[in-house]
């Protein structure tokens, strides 16, 4: 005999990945800067950079932020609104389209869906969610280059009079082509980590609140470690105002044997240590938060079972 299926209360989930996704990367969003000023920075014909690390990026930020502490804080989080604004949506799609497609790809009265399934769930889940990161990033990719003196709603009105609604999708494909693998390694780990852990004694099935955050955590290094060299080719591609000489990117491809020829395989990887601290922590406290359940202890519903 089949079980039911549970009934999932979709409305609370998309609130709790909106709250996991703004809680998520107001805490890690400075990393995110970083990472994006060393990946964008070229090096030079006598084999200069403007950036020796992730400390002397995050210092020269800090510097160059103006005079009063309230000014140098507020240059680690340019461009931050309107990933704040965005990542309500972009979080929501990602982990409740996550969910919806775990369910629907699960067996009746199984308890955890196959690795392989999993992986054509996260993808899933990821190809839906660049309908919002693509202008969410790129507008955000322009603010951080600016260091704050750019306006998001000016940048994207510039970019939708110039190309229409194509302006603010450009690098859609890269996007894709970082987001759907990053899903498939990420969220098939996750539900991996997450179910060798303690469980809650409430009868939920949920493991403990902090090794959710620690299955996060691992799951989400290993995913941004995976797909840096995408998302560097990303950044690149989406940067708008490049500095006069900077080589230019056709499509992906291009982008990735310019940068192999001109730079080497390890400018693939800048930021990579910065990405892994941005996304491990921004998935270990999204993941716990939406795991948690706070939508549905705020509307006073029983939170369903994970697949």
């Amino acid at each position: 005999m089949t079980q039911p299926q549970k009934k999932v209360n979709y409305p609370a989930k998309i609130l709790n990945g909106g709250i996991a996704g703004i809680v998520g990367v107001t805490c890690v969003f400075p990393i995110d800067l970083v990472k994006t000023r060393l990946q964008n920075q070229r090096v030079s014909a006598d084999g200069k950079v403007e950036y020796k690390g992730i400390l002397d990026c995050a210092k020269k930020t800090w510097q160059r932020g103006g005079t009063s502490t309230f000014a140098k804080v507020g240059s680690l989080y340019s461009g931050s609104a309107v990933n704040i604004l965005l990542i309500t949506p972009e979080k929501a799609i990602k982990l409740v389209a996550n969910d919806f497609f775990r369910a629907q790809l699960a067996q009746p009265g199984e308890k955890s869906l196959s690795s392989f399934r999993g992986m054509i769930a996260g993808g899933l889940a990821g190809l839906l969610q660049i309908t919002v990161t693509t202008p969410m990033e790129l507008l955000k990719i322009q603010m951080q280059q600016s260091g704050g003196n750019e306006s998001a709603w000016r940048l994207a009105k510039e970019l939708y009079q110039k190309n229409g609604i194509a302006g603010l999708y450009r690098g859609l494909i890269s996007t894709i082509g970082r987001d759907v693998p990053f899903s498939m390694i990420y969220f098939p780990l996750f539900a991996k980590f997450d179910s060798l852990g303690p469980r809650k004694s409430d009868g939920s099935g949920d493991a403990v609140f902090y090794h959710s955050f620690i299955s996060g955590i691992a799951a989400g290094g290993i995913g941004s470690f995976c797909v840096t060299p995408l998302d560097c080719i990303k950044t690149r591609m989406q940067t708008i105002k490049s500095n006069p000489g900077d080589i230019q990117y056709k499509n992906v491809a291009d982008a990735f044997l310019k940068i192999l020829r001109y730079e080497g395989p390890r400018a693939l990887f800048k930021g990579a240590a910065c990405r892994m601290m941005v996304i491990a922590p921004l998935f270990g406290i999204a993941q716990t938060v939406y795991y948690v359940g706070v939508a549905e202890y705020l509307l006073g519903i029983k939170k369903t079972q994970h697949v």
